[in-house]
């Protein structure tokens, strides 16, 4: 079996599995909360996407991993995790949370989609093993932050149950 097949079989498998997870054991405990407290978990998880620079680490990526997938794929991820990050600080303000929830959000979806053209078009699943140690990242990792960027649009065009406002949480 190809590198370029083991590869599309990991990310499919690796959507299909967290997607079950999710449903099952995170989505319905994210629709029952406070929607800020359910924005504040997703931005949690996103914060830790400064960890994409590891792309553009000699010696952790092999070297014929092409750097148009690398480097903005490393950006991408850094320029989300500190949005994420940013909305964590600004929870109290509320304004400046909910801009850097939606900012985040947008980011990084942009970023695994533009990751995903860079990969295909620079031929990338032909090469996985390129990616050395780094190779869980687009396998467990990206499938999960793309599930969560989802359910974040979900949850911020969804209207707040009454009862539910946010502004109690101040």
């Amino acid at each position: 079996m190809s590198q370029e097949t083991i590869f599309q079989i990991h990310l499919v498998l690796g959507y299909v599995a967290w997607l079950l997870c999710f449903r099952v054991y995170f989505w319905p405990r994210l629709k029952s909360m406070d929607r800020l407290e359910a924005q504040r978990a997703i931005a949690s998880l996103h914060s830790f996407r400064f960890f994409g620079l590891v792309f553009i680490l000699p010696g952790v990526v092999g070297p014929n991993l092409p750097g148009s997938f690398a480097v903005f794929a490393a950006y991408g991820d850094f320029a989300t995790g500190v949005l994420a990050l940013l909305a964590l600080l600004t929870v109290r303000i509320r304004p400046l949370f909910w801009s850097f929830v939606v900012a985040f959000n947008v980011a990084g979806t942009a970023d695994i989609l533009v990751d995903y053209y860079h990969a295909i078009q620079s031929n990338v699943p032909a090469i996985a093993g390129q990616f050395g140690a780094t190779y869980l990242i687009p396998i467990i990792y990206v499938p999960l932050l793309m599930i969560t960027h989802v359910a974040a649009f979900y949850l911020l065009a969804r209207r707040q149950a009454v009862g539910q406002g946010d502004a109690a949480a101040a």
